[in-house]
């Protein structure tokens, strides 16, 4: 290809996306508008979602704070009755 064929292809593709510049800059802006809108409402559900735990935890906690006591006592007792089993020290 000759150099006057070149300058004319880049004109040509040059002219293309200026003219489709203003179609591709209103679908960036709807996509922006839209990733805002669903990042709104996804922070919103994860708020929801931890007010909804926190909820369930206080509500339940009269069951889980005793349960958690005599699990965290017994495991300390096991542990305090069983002997050492560190391994041997080579000389």
């Amino acid at each position: 290809m000759n150099t006057v064929v070149k300058i004319l292809l880049v004109v040509l593709v040059l002219l293309v996306a200026i003219k489709l510049s203003p179609i591709i800059f209103m679908l960036t802006l709807v996509g922006l508008l839209a990733a805002t809108f669903l990042g709104a409402i996804g922070l919103s559900m994860l708020a929801v979602f931890a007010a909804v735990v926190l909820t369930l935890a206080v509500a339940l906690s009269p069951i889980w704070i005793p349960v958690l006591l005599i699990v965290g006592l017994v495991s300390l007792f096991k542990k305090a009755n069983r002997p050492s089993q560190s391994p041997p020290l080579a000389a």
